[in-house]
């Protein structure tokens, strides 16, 4: 077994861009599975993305009707491992304590909001945040994240 996900966060369009289609045509439509950790925004990126086998989670700065078709956090499971998903609140101190206790008895947690790409193993789980592919960058850095599972879990942020 092999699987290749593409991970999105983050990216706070109101719609399909250019650029959104040219990240997602380079870095995405090869990958077996999308997720995306919230602030999608619009329900046209939830669109566009479930033409592939999709998993998302609302964010803080999602409309009601992104709400009402994606849940708060979720976990997936792909052969032997489990993945959970969720977006993430309050400041970026202090973020990853706040989430982990939201999952337990998973592999990965999949995060957002900080904007911030992670991807560091903290007491056996793989914490994974893509970053921001098309949001507000304080240091004007724009990511994806990229796990492929197989006998093991791997994680890459790639620089978009």
């Amino acid at each position: 077994m092999k699987i290749k996900i593409g991970v999105l966060s983050d990216t706070h369009l109101h719609g399909v861009t250019r650029e959104f289609r040219e990240i997602y045509d380079k870095y995405l439509s090869d990958k077996d599975i999308i997720l995306h950790a919230g602030d999608l925004v619009s329900t046209d990126i939830v669109d566009f993305l479930s033409g592939k086998d999709f998993h998302g989670v609302y964010g803080n700065m999602d409309p009601v009707e992104v709400k009402e078709l994606l849940p708060g956090k979720k976990i997936i499971e792909l052969g032997p491992y489990r993945l959970g998903i969720t977006h993430g609140w309050g400041s970026s101190v202090g973020l990853e304590g706040r989430i982990r206790p939201e999952f337990q008895n998973v592999d990965v947690i999949v995060y957002g909001h900080s904007h911030h790409p992670v991807n560091h193993v903290k007491e056996g789980v793989l914490l994974f945040n893509p970053g921001t592919a098309t949001g507000f960058s304080s240091d004007g850095t724009h990511t994806i994240g990229i796990l492929e599972l197989g006998d093991t879990i791997h994680g890459d942020i790639i620089r978009v």
